[in-house]
């Protein structure tokens, strides 16, 4: 596959586009009765998606989020809408153990073994910070999602990945959302790590890539 190409005859088979794709839909997503619903702040990483499942329509509006960690303190922002209807949903869930209606989820993603680096990169981009401490001149790079057990998944294969990824324990946030985060001390191995070859494929989020490496430049300068 290729940027090029684009779209996988079938989107649950196992392709770095597909392993992308369902990280940010796992990520950053809604599973119903015949409909997925993917989100994305950011318009090239929203057409990539769209163009990976196959549909070139995107919906944008304005919306106003609560920070990943604390409800009390919200931003406003792009928000940009993948949807895809038919069987492609319940396929998924039932594949890929991913919850329906907001029921909990098993999260069985061994599919993508062979393209954690996509898969990874999706869920960093779907339900991941990053951001910049200034106190500590170091990188930040956290999880956060409603789901425990989506978390834990994610922690598992970050254990898995050739940058050794140690991580803190999954811990509930102020906003009633589970998170953790990766040791600062590895952000300079595992954040370039993920974004290696996204250009070849167009698999990635700018406006993301852009802010972790800003965000290492000026924990190097420190």
């Amino acid at each position: 596959m290729s940027m090029e190409t684009g779209t996988p005859a079938d989107l649950l088979a196992s392709h770095p586009e597909t392993a992308y794709f369902w990280g940010r839909a796992v990520g950053d997503g809604d599973v119903e009765p015949g409909a997925l619903t993917v989100r994305a702040n950011d318009e090239t990483a929203a057409r990539r998606l769209a163009a990976v499942a196959g549909d070139e329509q995107v919906d944008h509006r304005i919306v106003e989020r609560e920070y990943a960690h604390d409800t009390a303190v919200t931003r406003t922002e792009d928000e940009f809408t993948i949807q895809v209807f038919g069987d492609v949903a319940d396929r998924a869930a039932a594949a890929f153990g991913l919850p329906v209606n907001g029921d909990p989820g098993g999260y069985r993603l061994d599919a993508f073994d062979g393209h954690k680096r996509q898969l990874l990169r999706g869920l960093l981009e779907g339900c991941g910070t990053v951001c910049f401490k200034s106190d500590a001149g170091t990188v930040g790079i956290s999880f956060v999602h409603e789901h425990r057990a989506l978390l834990e998944r994610v922690r598992g294969l970050l254990g898995e990945v050739p940058p050794e990824a140690p991580t803190g324990d999954v811990a509930e946030a102020s906003s009633g959302r589970y998170w953790f985060g990766l040791a600062d001390e590895a952000a300079p191995e595992v954040g370039p790590w993920l974004y290696e070859g996204c250009e070849e494929t167009g698999l990635f989020a700018p406006s993301r890539r852009r802010k972790l490496l800003k965000s290492l430049e000026r924990a190097g300068e420190r």
